[in-house]
């Protein structure tokens, strides 16, 4: 009778390596956990819908919806790169005092769904983008950004270059 126990066959073995060879990843994963900023920064970025077309002119459009931010709380900036950054902060209606308060002036949320608090939207811009002519217009909710395109360089110029006659008294193979 043969009896054989843990060969690099054995299922208990390779189950045993592959989870020391996986305790590596886990421990980075535990300690480099992401911080709550982190999470709820990347929540907002996802959580704010954008559509981008493109014109036929090769304008780039970008919409963003909005609603019940006001414009002034609204930040639209071109960043190295060309990093197209729109950002900015809805926050609670004023007749609701501020966090915290809402109690204090009879205001009680039964409900609450729509999201509080900042957000941001970053959209990398194509080199032919023309980074003086960025608009931005707010209107019924809406951020409407317009990048247009640059006009495509002029193909250089051919040189003319004067020809020179030599004289008579000139030799050659002098």
């Amino acid at each position: 009778m043969e009896f054989s126990f843990g060969g690099f066959g054995d299922p208990l073995f390779s189950a045993a390596v592959q989870q020391l060879m996986d305790l590596p990843d886990e421990l980075e994963r535990q300690l480099n956990a992401p911080t709550r900023a982190y999470v709820r920064d990347r929540r907002a970025m996802a959580n704010t819908p954008m559509d981008v077309k493109e014109l036929p002119s090769g304008a780039i459009v970008l919409a963003v919806d909005m609603p019940g931010v006001s414009p002034a709380d609204v930040k639209v900036q071109v960043e190295e790169g060309n990093v197209l950054t729109i950002s900015g902060e809805r926050k609670r209606p004023a007749e609701d005092g501020a966090a915290g308060e809402g109690e204090k002036q009879g205001v009680k949320y039964l409900r609450m769904e729509r999201r509080m608090g900042k957000f941001m939207r970053r959209f990398p811009l194509p080199e032919s983008a023309d980074l003086d002519t960025v608009r931005a217009e707010y209107k019924d909710g809406v951020l409407t950004v317009t990048v247009d395109k640059k006009p495509p360089p002029e193909p250089p110029k051919p040189r003319v270059v004067q020809v020179q006659v030599g004289g008579a008294g000139d030799q050659q193979g002098k």
